[in-house]
């Protein structure tokens, strides 16, 4: 399999782009991983990338889009911060992405039994983490069952994984908010952004 082109990115659409991810998970789940030298890979885009898609995910380890995408070298560009938030630096980032080098879908992706949105759920206070995590406590909020607090911290895996659910919808919101340059482009069709989430279990994403 081939490094992607200037021709052969503008040739996908966003639909097709993300029928491109979802093959590649496909493969992953089904350990038949595209044949492709990844050597000859760096040497096709020494003069330039034309990735296809941008993938928002957790820094979680078992979390690589690259790997459970069954992409190669050039074909994603892959933000990672935990907990999939977006702030001034991320939007950037994405904005360069798909303004500036073409990308056709954004994908923000949650997965299951995600450390941050733990922590979130039981208030966590550590360093610079603080901050981070409430970011993600309006998710928890939004999230109104159980209403026992009893149950509503990361010993109830259920219950982290509907705030992780959460949690992406109200990045892809914040994104439209916080992004007119993404907004716009979406709404003219030039890129979708979507959401979907990792099973850690099983190596599964589902898109929303």
């Amino acid at each position: 399999m081939k490094a992607h082109t200037k021709e052969t990115q503008a040739a996908i659409t966003p639909d097709m782009a993300i029928s491109l991810l979802k093959e590649g998970n496909e493969r992953f789940v089904q350990n038949s991983k595209a044949d492709r030298d990844l050597l000859e890979q760096v040497r096709d885009t020494i003069g330039g990338q034309y990735p296809f898609a941008t993938i928002l995910s957790c820094i979680d380890s078992r979390v690589s889009a690259e790997l459970i995408f069954d992409q190669g070298v050039g074909d994603i560009f892959s933000a990672r911060v935990a907990g999939n938030i977006v702030n001034e630096d991320i939007l950037g980032s994405i904005e360069f992405a798909c303004k500036l080098a073409g990308t056709k879908v954004v994908v923000v992706l949650g997965h299951t039994s995600c450390g941050a949105v733990k922590g979130a759920c039981d208030d966590a206070q550590l360093g610079n983490l603080t901050a981070l995590v409430s970011k993600i406590k309006p998710a928890v909020e939004a999230v109104t069952e159980p209403a026992d607090p009893g149950l509503r911290n990361s010993k109830n895996a259920e219950f982290v994984d509907e705030v992780a659910v959460t949690n992406v919808n109200m990045t892809i919101a914040n994104m439209h908010k916080q992004s007119p340059v993404l907004k716009e482009m979406e709404d003219n069709g030039e890129i979708a952004i979507v959401g979907a989430m990792y099973d850690i279990s099983n190596g599964k994403v589902s898109f929303f």
